[in-house]
């Protein structure tokens, strides 16, 4: 199947949608750089997107398989990316964020990224490690990562609040996928959300104040792509979900950090078959 993509920008104040590019490629997973473009994915490379849609790649050395968990540091100064070159399955490495010769951080895999800590020393991400995906921490510098779940049926998408003290993600146990958040010191995941969908890739907003997730039909199994989904806010601390926006997409849509570095909007695809 082949698909049509809008690479999009929405600010929350008013509701109103920027379409940034429409093209017949399959681009994901929009990061929102701080000087105003966007870093995106598709064939297995990153791409700078400027808002008069123009694409330019981003040289990535040897890394041609890239997939769609890649974000930059919180300086702007580092990407990392998600990559499964070197032995087919995906590890984790770091680069210039305008390019360059990568460097490996996690040794084993799968392990698939999703968020740095605000000092920009650790990355966060989803692993394997035996039988089901957990949250892990690794030093940007290398050394060993430790894990911060255990026991869930699978977990992803976490991502760091501005103030370094939680990790958000999406878990799955019997009762279904939510969201949780754990200390990422470590310590007992607390569950914040319960219910009405499949929550998936909770993004904290710069300010610290809101939660930024995509809200699967109940019952939807993993995170497909053709769906009707809605992109939902929550309270950081907790509380009632609203709905800002309801599109076709799903994988690809908002796996990784996409708020505008101050605040107030975020990036985001939307999908639809070509």
């Amino acid at each position: 199947m082949t698909w049509r993509t809008e690479i999009c920008t929405m600010d929350l104040a008013t509701g109103a949608v920027s379409v940034w590019l429409q093209t017949p490629r399959l681009l994901e997973a929009p990061n929102w750089h701080p000087d105003g473009h966007l870093i995106v994915n598709g064939d297995g490379r990153l791409w700078r997107l400027d808002a008069d849609g123009s694409l330019a790649q981003i040289d990535t050395g040897p890394l041609d398989r890239l997939n769609n968990d890649h974000g930059l540091s919180p300086d702007g100064r580092l990407l990392a990316v998600s990559d499964s070159s070197a032995d087919g399955a995906s590890a984790i490495y770091v680069l210039p964020a305008e390019g360059g010769q990568p460097r490996r951080v996690t040794p084993a895999t799968p392990s698939y990224w999703h968020g740095w800590t605000p000092d920009g020393a650790t990355l966060v991400y989803t692993a394997r490690r035996g039988a089901t995906f957990q949250i892990h921490a690794i030093p940007v510098a290398g050394g060993p990562e430790r894990a911060l779940t255990e026991g869930f049926l699978h977990c992803d998408g976490p991502d760091v609040t501005p103030d370094g003290a939680w990790v958000w993600f999406n878990g799955e146990t019997e009762a279904g996928v939510d969201l949780w958040r754990v200390p990422a010191a470590g310590g007992t995941p607390e569950r914040m959300t319960r219910g009405d969908s499949v929550g998936w890739f909770p993004h904290p907003s710069p300010d610290g104040r809101d939660i930024l997730y995509l809200a699967f039909p109940p019952g939807t199994q993993k995170h497909p792509r053709d769906r009707l989904v809605e992109l939902r806010t929550m309270p950081a601390a907790g509380g009632t979900p609203r709905s800002v926006l309801s599109l076709f997409g799903g994988q690809g849509t908002i796996n990784v950090p996409c708020w505008r570095p101050s605040g107030g909007a975020f990036a985001f695809a939307r999908y639809a078959p070509a």
